[in-house]
């Protein structure tokens, strides 16, 4: 009896075992074939939350990243996500204060890449790198190129009041945002976006998937290089706070545009009692204004309602320089903003 048990349970640990390594074999023929054609060599220039985005879903896509280049750690600053991601996916790091240092130029053409992905990027990145993947560098740009080439071109994008934008897979060339187009795709402006909404609803999601699918499109050989319409190029700069001090006697729209177009950076500029106040979360109110451009004429705990060309503009949130952004509401006790009392655009 004992003996038929013991070769009952060894015929029954054979076969657990062939089972087992079946299901070895099957993962990894199934793995084998997902990373079929994935042999390119992907190197990747980033930082902050888009180009960790971007890293995870290479990785996710068995992509093989051969290095991320990013900015170094800054003192008591937590260290870039880029980074802390590509570490955790066992990939090397190497962080250059400048993308033109010759250390960087060369440690970079050591990697042999097929293809570079330049995801956030705002550091000049010299010839020597952009050429020397055998497939080329590949870029994100928040803006239908050439429209609005330059770092800033979501705040001004909605500052000018432009009804759509959207972004671009571009080949970078050396020029600033001048390359051969990829893909494009356009995403509408809302009546009350502002730059982070847009950018992280629409133009971070959206171009995070593009640059998937440019990467095989890359691959395969099928990614165009269409030439970009330069006599309709414009191009803004750095979108700084003394270019968004709010000028009360402009229209309800133009005002509008300025503060949302600044919102969450660099927050539009207005002043009260000589203090700098950034203003965030305005909307249109429809009313007959009967006061004078900039004059509070109500507070509620909804936010400080303020005399414009053409109507009111509902603030609901406030930063004075220095200070943490609150409720419109409270920041108006302590700073005793009443109404009949105004905001200027001077201190």
């Amino acid at each position: 009896m004992y003996k038929n048990c013991s070769s009952r349970l060894i015929i029954f640990l054979a076969a657990f075992h062939s089972y087992i390594l079946l299901l070895y074999l099957i993962e990894y023929t199934l793995r084998s074939l997902k990373l079929k054609g994935h042999t390119m060599r992907i190197a990747i220039i980033g930082q902050s939350a888009f180009g960790e985005a971007v890293l995870k879903a290479l990785v996710r896509e068995h992509e093989n990243i051969v290095g991320v280049f990013c900015p170094p750690d800054k003192e008591n600053r937590p260290q870039d996500p880029i980074k802390a991601s590509a570490e955790l996916s066992g990939i090397p790091v190497f962080q250059f204060s400048r993308m033109r240092d010759s250390q960087c130029i060369d440690i970079f053409k050591a990697l042999s890449a097929d293809l570079c992905i330049m995801a956030y990027v705002i550091d000049i990145v010299p010839d020597e790198i952009l050429t020397s993947p055998k497939k080329g560098t590949i870029q994100y740009h928040p803006s239908l190129l050439p429209k609005h080439r330059g770092p800033s071109a979501i705040n001004w994008s909605i500052i000018n009041g432009d009804k759509t934008t959207g972004f671009t897979i571009f080949w970078p060339d050396g020029g600033l945002d001048t390359g051969p187009i990829l893909y494009q795709k356009k995403v509408d402006i809302g009546p009350e976006d502002t730059t982070g909404s847009l950018y992280f609803n629409s133009l971070f999601p959206q171009g995070v998937n593009a640059l998937i699918d440019a990467a095989v499109m890359v691959r395969k050989g099928t990614a165009p290089r269409i030439e970009q319409d330069h006599p309709q190029a414009t191009y803004e700069g750095w979108c700084k706070s003394k270019d968004v001090v709010i000028n009360w006697s402009e229209s309800i729209n133009v005002i509008h545009n300025l503060i949302r177009g600044s919102d969450p950076s660099p927050g539009a500029k207005t002043y009260f009692n000589g203090v700098e106040l950034s203003l965030y979360k305005s909307s249109r109110v429809s009313c007959a204004s009967l006061t004078e451009a900039g004059e509070v004429i109500q507070i509620t705990e909804e936010g400080i309602l303020i005399s414009c060309n053409g109507g009111a503009i509902r603030i609901e949130k406030i930063k004075p320089s220095g200070k943490d952004k609150s409720t419109a509401a409270e920041w108006s006790k302590i700073l005793r903003i009443e109404p009949g009392t105004r905001f200027k655009d001077i201190k």
